[in-house]
């Protein structure tokens, strides 16, 4: 398998296939719009050949066995079925048709009522839309979530339309280092809680090699770096998808403040990173379809940089 960076690979569908995605959910309903997963599945299997060797090689190492075409067709679809369901989570800002089970709610708003703001560490370990559940179940609860809005901007595009009072809880990550540790620091100090992904890392971010699935894989470092120096709780979040309707959300307790001393940085780091790697990959084996990055997450044949010592460039 070739090993070009995730953001080497270009957004599916465009603009229009978005349009017409959005609308047939919206006017036709998720049991009709669910119909149009299969077609695109298979655009995807036949037409897309680095997603579909990626599906393979992930799912070979959580399964424990080779990865046959229907599993990774099926891997396919779970993702595609994902990315539409955000249509309704955000059009309608309503979360009723979905059956949605919370694991750790409690942990969560205890840790928020200390007042000391949070970092909630995810993935692209099945929906971080759900979260979004929290404005329903929760509305005190201030949630502002890291995202790069240049990545995909036909994804962008539609979500903004579907619901324009987003773009007040998104700190953009595709301003620069600077100007995403500002924002998750601003954000903190008003107490909120700060969403943002743990397991990617954009070209030139610092990373460390850590174990995954059997093999050493690039996690980014900065999310650590910043806890550190915000002192700041963190807690883990899965928003699994579990077929038809069903939703679990899972908030883990991490760290109650992250230490990283110069003198030790990087055997700590190497510490947080194998934890957080460690429960990643408890989840993804329970249900590996959820697993979402579709490039070579190891990355073997890839330098990457060493961390640097200062400011983190990137969250």
């Amino acid at each position: 398998m070739s090993n070009p960076h995730w953001t080497a690979r270009p957004e599916g569908g465009g603009h229009f296939a978005i349009w017409l995605i959005r609308s047939i959910a919206l006017y036709g309903g998720r049991p009709v719009a669910r119909l149009i997963l299969y077609p695109i599945t298979l655009y995807f299997y036949f037409r897309r050949k680095p997603e579909r060797e990626a599906s393979r090689a992930f799912l070979s190492r959580a399964l424990g066995r080779p990865a046959r075409a229907r599993d990774v067709m099926r891997h396919l679809h779970r993702f595609a079925g994902v990315v539409l369901d955000r249509v309704f989570l955000l059009a309608r800002d309503d979360v009723r048709q979905f059956q949605l089970d919370i694991h750790g709610l409690e942990l969560l708003l205890d840790t928020y009522h200390q007042g000391r703001g949070m970092l909630l560490l995810g993935s692209h370990l099945g929906s971080f839309e759900i979260l979004r559940v929290l404005a329903r179940e929760k509305p005190e609860v201030q949630l502002r979530v890291v995202l790069d809005k240049s990545q995909t901007p036909a994804v962008t595009e539609l979500l903004h339309a579907l619901n324009p009072a987003i773009g007040s809880s998104v700190i953009d990550a595709s301003g620069g280092g600077t100007a995403i540790v500002l924002g998750i620091k601003d954000a903190v100090e008003q107490g909120a809680v700060v969403a943002l992904l743990g397991d990617r890392a954009r070209p030139q971010e610092p990373t460390r090699r850590v174990p995954f699935l059997g093999e050493s894989a690039p996690l980014p470092v900065a999310p650590y770096l910043i806890a550190s120096v915000l002192d700041t709780p963190v807690l883990l979040c899965f928003g699994l998808y579990r077929g038809g309707n069903r939703y679990e959300l899972h908030f883990e307790r991490f760290a109650e403040r992250i230490e990283i001393r110069r003198s030790e940085r990087n055997a700590r780091l190497d510490d947080w990173l194998a934890r957080y790697a460690a429960r990643l990959e408890h989840h993804a084996r329970l249900d590996p379809y959820n697993w979402f990055n579709f490039y070579d997450f190891w990355q073997s044949d890839r330098v990457e940089p060493a961390v640097a010592d200062g400011e983190p460039r990137r969250a």
